[in-house]
């Protein structure tokens, strides 16, 4: 099929869902210019246009099975663009949420300014995300990347505040980066791997790159290693993070669910082309992805249960899950071909979280529209005599919880299934201990529930906060009490109650709507054959109860005890994690602004020095420098003869006047200071004029005009 790509053409679906945003945002920018209601309805309509093409294409896939489309000569190296299970399903997901966001946002951004270039950008990022999901060869994936990265950036500072244009900066920097390393990585595969693929990266063959080389390539691990700390910047893994944190709270609440749900899926996209294409069932690099999954995996549960802003714990919360993803695609890489349970658990928790997150972070949008407040303590009491919003929260939290008959659990019983599964390979002697043996694996399958444990905690914590307890300031309860009907659109409140409808629906029913979408998407893993599960089997209820109860005695023992302190009106919720200990003000901003410049400059001084040292060696020894005769201190010979010429006229005159005066003159050299001064300024007059462009255009005009008058001289005469 590969080959067909080669040439131009294929299915014209495919480059319409993703040039379709770019024209779109460019006409609804135009249209902002005269009609703001006007406008919101014409994003609403791309956004709508894009998700029915990419319906179509998912209910098409089945009979029409894999398709292409094909520039081979777009920017000098192609345009290639595919659509297989896993791609039509997340393409139909991002429209769908870009969709639901899009529509969201016209109430939601009522009150802001720049409106006009949030939607244009919007629209830019659905096409580059597209994109992604949609490309066939790694530099179109590059491409798409990179557009994305940028156009998205123009959510996070969309407020213009000090601290959205600070939190904008670290996710540009963090952007820019990944990006460069992934370049490199791209460079390196390139250099090993490009001539046996006919000059081409193609996604769903590098598999069989790496494996007809008859050794193994010398520049596998290096590129890996780039690939993955370019997408997994993208994708929040630790310890690239940091800009999760500080971006999601200060982007308006409909970019944060797509920044959480859908753009760090397009890093999690590129992880598994890394690790499941190139490292196809390598232990090693399988371990590796599992131990980085489990480090995101607690740090974020940690980070997000110490949390005192809303939309910072969601965005912490994207972190860990990230992490439990990152251990089903590592587990992939353990488990060989026994793998199915994991690429099913990782897929379906990419789908699952980027619902859930879009049920939560636009719940939390609901809470900021009306009180332009994000901390714990402020918005204190706010959901209480709210029902619509009560049980839209309720099921994004039960879901991302792991409680049973929500979507969330099914995923992370697959992937704690394949944990286990593991775990008894070693301990029965079925599988070889690369790395890990069965106690480790033990451990590994505890840190598991114990972060679930922890995602029980602070989503507990989130939703007694706002929904339970009352606020310490009666009048402001009063205020949040008498929202109770005017809170939230009657639109927008559909749309959240058909999302949160969705997250119970998949998690009561996942043999009937869970499991054909695993099905549809595992090849993209690489796995094959059926994993049938129970999910309901004690066995696997009784995990998930041990994250439940582990949960609720973290929070009753440790938020309530010892993360809440005495305050003016009663208890409140603190932050007992000191600022200080922030990854990027205690790393990345030193090591960047301070320690390289520092250690470059250091270099750059030890360079110059040895350079100047060697010259003057060389000079010394080889060369045999002299010293000239007579050197003039300033001005040139003219300016001192003349300098000399004018000091003993003076003298003289002034010799000639004292005659017959007891007191002589004396001898002062005067004017070779002066001429020398006189000389050095028209040298720079000269100099500056000389490199000036209207210098330049003077010159250039006489050269014309002298040009045409030999021209005219020449055609007369």
């Amino acid at each position: 099929m590969n080959m067909e790509m080669t040439a131009w053409g294929g299915n014209p679906l495919l480059p319409v869902c993703v040039a379709l945003p770019f024209a779109g945002g460019l006409a609804v920018y135009g249209i902002g210019r005269r009609n703001k209601r006007l406008r919101d309805l014409a994003a609403d309509l791309v956004v709508l246009a894009e998700f029915l093409v990419f319906l179509w294409l998912f209910c098409s896939y089945g009979k029409m099975g894999r398709q292409w489309f094909a520039l081979p000569d777009f920017c000098g190296f192609g345009l290639y663009l595919t659509l297989d299970g896993f791609r039509a399903l997340y393409g139909l997901l991002a429209s769908f949420m870009w969709l639901v966001s899009t529509v969201f946002s016209g109430e939601y951004l009522r009150s802001y300014r720049n409106r006009n270039r949030y939607y244009l950008f919007t629209l830019f990022t659905l096409g580059g995300t597209a994109g992604v999901f949609l490309s066939g060869e790694l530099l179109t994936t590059f491409l798409f990347f990179e557009l994305m990265s940028f156009t998205s950036y123009v959510w996070v500072v969309h407020d213009e505040t000090k601290e959205a244009l600070r939190a904008g900066g670290t996710y540009l920097a963090i952007a820019v980066g990944g990006g460069l390393v992934l370049l490199m990585g791209l460079f390196l595969l390139y250099t090993d791997l490009g001539v046996g693929a006919g000059g081409h990266l193609w996604t769903d063959e590098l598999m069989f790159f790496v494996l007809s080389r008859s050794s193994l390539p010398r520049y596998l691990y290096p590129a890996g290693l780039c690939l993955l700390i370019g997408f997994g910047a993208k994708a929040g893994a630790s310890p690239l993070h940091i800009w999760l944190p500080k971006a999601h709270p200060v982007a308006p609440a409909p970019a944060s669910a797509l920044l959480s749900g859908m753009l760090t899926k397009a890093g999690v996209f590129g992880v598994i082309v890394v690790s499941c294409g190139m490292f196809w069932h390598n232990g090693m690099w399988g371990t590796c992805i599992l131990l980085l999954g489990v480090v995101t995996m607690v740090l974020g549960a940690v980070l997000a249960l110490f949390s005192v802003n809303i939309k910072r714990t969601l965005a912490c919360s994207s972190l860990s899950q990230i992490g439990f993803i990152l251990v089903g695609i590592g587990m992939c890489g353990l488990l060989g071909d026994e793998n199915v349970l994991a690429a099913r658990g990782a897929l379906l928790h990419m789908v699952n979280h980027s619902l859930i997150k879009l049920v939560l972070f636009l719940a939390a949008g609901v809470i900021y529209q009306n009180l332009h407040r994000l901390e714990l303590n402020e918005i204190r009491g706010f959901g209480r005599n709210k029902p619509l919003l009560h049980l839209i929260f309720l099921a994004g939290a039960l879901g991302i919880g792991g409680v049973p008959l929500w979507n969330g659990y099914v995923s992370k019983t697959l992937l704690h299934e394949s944990i286990v599964e593991y775990g008894a390979m070693l301990a029965e002697g079925t599988a070889a201990p690369l790395f890990l043996t069965a106690g480790q694996m033990q451990a590994v399958e505890w840190i598991f529930l114990l972060s679930g444990a922890l995602t029980v905690a602070y989503m507990l914590k989130l939703y007694v906060c706002i929904f339970v307890e009352k606020n310490q300031d009666a009048e402001k309860q009063k205020a949040y009490d008498a929202r109770r009907g005017a809170y939230l659109g009657r639109i927008n409140g559909c749309l959240l109650a058909f999302c949160a409808l969705l997250l119970t629906a998949f998690g009561m029913l996942p043999g009937l709507l869970m499991n054909p979408l695993a099905d549809m998407g595992q090849r993209f893993f690489l796995a094959e054959g059926a994993a049938p599960v129970r999910y309901f089997s004690p066995g696997n209820l009784q995990g998930a109860l041990i994250s439940l109860s582990a949960g609720v005695a973290v929070y009753l023992l440790i938020v309530r005890l010892w993360m809440m302190r005495p305050g003016v009106a009663g208890r409140e919720y603190c932050n007992r994690l000191s600022e200080r200990l922030d990854l990027e003000v205690i790393l990345y901003r030193p090591l960047l602004l301070n320690i390289l410049p520092f250690l470059g400059g250091v270099i750059c001084r030890i360079g110059d020095c040895l350079v100047d040292t060697i010259v003057i060696v060389v000079r010394k020894t080889v060369l045999r420098d002299s010293a000239l005769p007579y050197e003039l201190p300033e001005g040139t010979p003219i300016t001192h003869a003349a300098g000399l010429v004018l000091d003993h006229l003076v003298y003289w005159g002034r010799l000639l006047r004292s005659l017959g005066k007891e007191e002589k003159p004396a001898y002062r050299r005067r004017f070779e200071h002066r001429l020398a001064v006189i000389h050095s300024s028209i040298s720079e007059y000269n100099t500056a004029i000389s490199r000036s462009m209207s210098f330049g255009l003077f010159l250039f005009c006489v050269g014309f005009l002298l040009t045409v008058i030999y021209l005219l001289v020449y055609y007369y005469f």
